[in-house]
């Protein structure tokens, strides 16, 4: 199992804005390709200007191959070009996990 964990910043005052439009145009084709997200979120404290989302794969080929597939759908090449025009994020940060042996793997939420 490989797990993406994301971590978003968006200018202050515009996450509302930025995940409603992500939330209109992008989540959709996302969850398409890489299945329901196994979490996404505001943050509760800390920077409010940031979410995180954790994506699980079974292995670093099927992140590939999905991320792939993803990449090339023109409804989330529109999105991206909606979200680069709005300039709402600043920074991005991605870490790839792979859960320890003594704590209880997570589950795949089915998409839908």
């Amino acid at each position: 199992m490989l797990i993406d964990h994301r971590v978003y910043s968006c200018r202050p005052g515009t996450i509302k804005l930025h995940l409603k439009l992500y939330e209109d145009y992008g989540y959709k084709a996302q969850s398409r390709h890489l299945g329901a997200p196994l979490l996404y979120a505001a943050t509760e404290t800390g920077d409010p200007n940031s979410y995180i989302h954790v994506w699980v794969y079974e292995n670093a080929g099927d992140r590939e191959a999905k991320r792939k597939a993803l990449a090339a759908d023109p409804e989330w090449a529109e999105y991206l070009k909606k979200s680069r025009e709005a300039g709402y994020l600043v920074r991005q940060q991605n870490s790839l996990v792979t859960p320890v042996g003594f704590a209880p793997e997570p589950k795949k939420v089915p998409a839908g």
